[in-house]
């Protein structure tokens, strides 16, 4: 028997608790496609799919409905894939593991994939419920949009048809999102030398866990910490103090996510073993410290571990923490347009020792003014080229400009506050929508988007808000009953 089908609105949460069984890590959507292109046929319903894997499922208007406006609700198929420490799970395999909690549908130990895959649930409702009057409806499921938007990126002209455009991928049930920043990854490599291991050295493993983590848009003026930054920070330290040598760094797992957790394998002398290990201590309760209000659950760990087979050489290992201490990470400028919106931000995502003498440093810039989008990238860059490393941006995407006159945006506030008697909030977010790269393509669309309340995205404590996912459908069928006419 599903979990969640004892949830009120269960054709919603059955439809989810089905997701939750197929694969979906970003890049590898194959099952999730198949499972969208068989639900659409046994469903007689229209279905296509594009060359990237983007698919489209589209329902005819209910009887008297066929002058309406065609509407497409879109959502993305691909999650975050994250798990504790400690908790075995394949993404590529194993199913999600939906609990309620409460007020709240969460997963055990991983990311529950909410974010989207209540759009997704969404949307198959919608095209299977018989009693909804709508005109007709275009669903727009999208590929790949947690590690490059390359479903959006590669989206044709012409694969469909509607002028409105309903995004399901927002958080923050009781707001109306009109616009979005736009971004774009900074990549760093360095390069190393193997050298042997100090004589008279012992091996050492530092671990920082327990941090919230985040989505790097949403949650990135939240005063959160980086794993990266708070591990970097205590070896840059200790290198002025100690005769330390690293062997590998790695931290961070997706490029939209503040870091959570990060190890370094290092050696030091062993007459200086002690002397480090209280040293670390009291880093440890300082930082402890600092961070006491937002990261309560925060864990710095110091052990003996064996000795690696190789350190890096001394100029690497110098030119990596000054650099990684000199990046910026956080809020970089506020909107003046916008009262408490985020305008530019840069997130210090991940470090891999990737192969035998490359570390690879991804990072990603958020703005919604382009010009300071291109800036913080440049600024992060600059710092990397100082310390010798090759860098290269990625393909970046752009903001959505909010406007203030949307025919749907007004639709969605009536319907909002008829339905639960105050008025939304209307705003920008400082996420990354594909409804940028929707307007590029589709330069008529008129876009709203809107969801349920999802906290902890992107990270093993992602839940979703069961009382406002029944405030999120029924505030999407009542706008779909107020399009207009053609």
């Amino acid at each position: 028997m599903k979990v969640l089908e004892k949830l009120n609105l269960s054709i919603v949460w059955s439809y989810f608790e089905d997701i939750c069984q197929v694969p979906r890590q970003s890049k590898k959507e194959e099952k999730i496609i198949q499972f969208l292109l068989d639900f659409g046929g046994n469903n007689n319903l229209e279905t296509k799919k594009d060359k990237i894997g983007n698919v489209l499922i589209s329902k005819p208007a209910t009887a008297g409905k066929e002058n309406l406006k065609t509407v497409v609700l879109q959502s993305h198929i691909d999650m975050v894939c994250e798990s504790n420490e400690g908790t075995n799970h394949n993404f590529d395999t194993d199913p999600i593991q939906p609990v309620i909690d409460g007020e709240w549908v969460k997963a055990k130990g991983t990311t529950l994939g909410a974010d989207d895959g209540i759009g997704i649930a969404a949307q198959m409702a919608i095209l299977t419920a018989t009693d909804i009057n709508h005109g007709r409806i275009e669903c727009l499921f999208t590929v790949d949009e947690e590690t490059g938007l390359t479903g959006a990126f590669a989206l044709q002209p012409g694969f469909f048809e509607g002028k409105i455009l309903i995004n399901l991928d927002s958080e923050d049930e009781g707001e109306l999102f009109i616009g979005c920043a736009g971004g774009i990854d900074t990549l760093a490599t360095f390069e190393y030398e193997q050298e042997k291991v100090p004589e008279n050295h012992v091996g050492i493993k530092i671990r920082v866990t327990g941090l919230n983590g985040g989505h790097s848009g949403d949650e990135i003026d939240k005063g959160l910490g980086n794993s990266i930054k708070l591990l970097n920070r205590f070896l840059w330290n200790s290198c002025d103090k100690f005769d330390i040598r690293i062997a590998e760094f790695d931290g961070g797992k997706a490029r939209n996510a503040i870091p959570r957790e990060a190890f370094a394998h290092i050696t030091v002398h062993t007459a200086e073993k002690a002397e480090l290990i209280k040293y670390f201590n009291d880093y440890a309760s300082t930082v402890k410290s600092e961070l006491a209000i937002t990261e309560p659950k925060l864990e710095l760990i110091i052990e003996d571990t064996d000795l690696p087979d190789f350190v890096i050489d001394e100029d690497a290992q110098f030119a990596l923490l000054n650099s990684l201490y000199a990046c910026p990470h956080g809020v970089y400028a506020m909107s003046r347009e916008i009262e408490g919106l985020v305008e530019t931000s840069t997130n210090l995502a991940s470090i891999k020792f990737i192969k035998e003498n490359q570390i690879f440093i991804t990072t990603s810039q958020r703005s919604s003014v382009d010009s300071a989008k291109n800036n913080i990238a440049s600024k992060v860059e600059s710092v990397f080229r100082l310390a010798g490393a090759k860098v290269k941006h990625g393909d970046g995407y752009p903001g959505w400009r909010p406007n203030t006159n949307s025919d749907i945006m007004k639709i969605t506030e009536k319907s909002y506050e008829k339905l639960f008697g105050v008025k939304p909030v209307v705003r920008a977010i400082h996420a990354g929508l594909e409804c940028g790269l929707f307007l590029e393509k589709y330069p008529y669309l008129d876009m709203i988007s809107f969801g349920p309340t999802i906290k902890g995205a992107h990270t093993p404590e992602e839940k979703i808000n069961i009382e406002t996912t029944v405030k999120f459908w029924d505030l999407l069928i009542d706008v779909l009953k107020n399009i207009p006419s053609n």
